[in-house]
């Protein structure tokens, strides 16, 4: 993680301890709710009580560990998976129901809440290293709708004891911010890691409900990487945030990683041609493939900072053409299959522009010629992973390059050629040709100063950018006519 980032973080804020927000909580008489919480204790609730006057907040804490309890309870997980999103959300509402018909009429002037976990702690083989589902349900207002902040975690400790420490950290910090912090998404998302920063691994939130409709769940997605508390982070085409252990189990997988400002028809080709490739691969299954597109934190710095109306931009743009979205602060894709790793993905596939890989390639020779090289590449280029290069025009005289023409330093050459060889690089083959002449920046000046620009750009983009008024778009006489 990036400790020095989120150690300036924390130095900027007033951050209160544990025991001093569930004693804020608790001393709240309009607060009122259910903890529900299986795996790794009842860490949660536990520091609820140990805060004091905990009869004003908690009207029941409750867990079942045994399966056949827990099925009688919450009914049975089809997947045979009980940490999972589906439990967790079966608990938030098992729970939540309950406290409206038996405390509604008797607590007419309580905002309810049910905080539910379902956690696996790291276990003495170190064969489960720690993860899990939170959410809590909860009424901004007596008598008000219900909203639901939902996050997957990934926990650090080396230990079952400080893993179920953080959680009852991390679920008093959640509670917290529901009540406290929904007006700055910003202090709502780091306030999550308030005394365990470095210790989880927060990759997923999701805030949603009639009281936050003007919350836009890809901005918080964002936040999550740009504020450290992960370094992967996905949304779904309809603009949700999601979780890869839920939508992208046990398949395989093609990210394709660009700038997307704004796509165009090369991008499109890029998505068809690649992932028509890499499913016709013999280990890949084509009804168990997906593909996404990857923004990293890099090619979302403009003028070295990031404008998360651009950033929506893009992200409107890639959702109109039906891609679910990577945001990333991975410059080197080796942090992006160490993320994967650990999720069940089968097959994994990048796909990236030819002058992108010789980026890659000569700033890994420039940085590492004191015996280190060999390490360096097998980091980048290993089993796990197969790097398809999309061809480009790079020099005057518009000569076409290919991975297998791409000239790299010579310390280098035999080590790129086995790399060719074996397969670990890979050429697009079967790409449009005629289209590589488009460059989305010709054509983000041309939405801008209102030239034609409709004919380089897929339909569901042109329809997306002219109906949001994308990347400065300014009408022109041919699309008024």
């Amino acid at each position: 993680m990036h400790e020095t980032q989120v150690i300036v973080e924390e130095k900027k804020r007033h951050i209160l301890k544990p025991e001093q927000k569930a004693l804020n909580i608790n001393l709240n008489k309009q607060i009122y709710g259910t903890f529900a919480e299986i795996g790794a204790g009842q860490e949660v609730a536990r520091n609820f009580f140990q805060a004091g006057a905990a009869v004003g907040t908690i009207a029941k804490t409750m867990s079942a560990y045994d399966k056949t309890y827990s099925d009688s309870i919450y009914g049975e997980e089809k997947s045979g998976r009980y940490v999972c999103e589906s439990r967790l959300y079966k608990m938030l509402d098992h729970e939540y129901s309950l406290m409206q018909e038996r405390l509604s009429a008797v607590r007419p002037d309580s905002s309810f809440f049910v905080f539910a976990d379902t956690v696996a702690a790291i276990n003495y083989k170190r064969t489960i290293l720690g993860q899990g589902w939170l959410g809590v349900r909860f009424q901004l207002t007596p008598d008000g709708p219900s909203n639901d902040l939902i996050i997957h975690v990934r926990l650090k400790d080396q230990s079952n004891h400080l893993q179920q420490e953080a959680i009852g950290i991390l679920g008093v910090n959640m509670i917290y911010a529901c009540y406290k912090f929904t007006e700055d998404l910003d202090e709502f998302v780091l306030s999550l890691q308030d005394s365990i920063w470095g210790r989880v691994q927060i990759d997923m939130i999701r805030l949603e409900g009639p009281d936050f409709e003007h919350v836009d769940n890809r901005i918080l997605t964002l936040k999550t990487v740009k504020h450290g508390l992960t370094d992967v982070a996905m949304f779904n085409k309809e603009g949700r945030s999601v979780h890869a252990s839920e939508f992208l189990w046990k398949r395989d997988l093609m990210v394709v990683r660009g700038h997307f400002r704004p796509p165009t028809k090369v991008t499109q080709d890029v998505f068809d041609s690649g992932f028509k490739q890499f499913v016709a691969e013999e280990d890949v299954s084509a009804d168990r493939a997906s593909i996404m597109a990857e923004l990293t934190m890099k090619n979302l710095t403009v003028k070295g900072s990031i404008d998360e109306a651009d950033y929506l931009e893009r992200a409107d743009t890639l959702c109109a053409l039906g891609y679910d979205v990577i945001i990333s602060n991975c410059d080197n894709h080796q942090v992006l299959v160490n993320y994967l790793s650990g999720l069940n993905i089968g097959n994994l596939g990048l796909v990236i522009g030819v002058k992108e890989l010789y980026q890659i390639i000569d700033d890994k020779y420039h940085n590492n010629q004191d015996g280190r090289l060999l390490v360096a590449f097998g980091e980048l280029f290993n089993k796990n992973i197969t790097v398809y290069v999309y061809p480009a025009y790079l020099r005057k005289g518009k000569e076409l390059v290919s991975a297998k023409t791409l000239i790299v330093p010579d310390g280098i050459h035999f080590l790129y050629k086995h790399l060719i060889e074996t397969g670990q690089i890979v050429e697009i083959e079967n790409y449009n040709k005629e289209q590589l002449d488009i460059m989305p920046w010709n054509i983000l000046d041309s939405i801008k100063s209102g030239e034609e620009w409709e004919h380089c750009v897929p339909a569901p983009v042109v329809e997306v950018i002219k109906e949001k008024s994308l990347f400065n778009y300014k009408s022109n006489k041919t699309t008024l006519a």
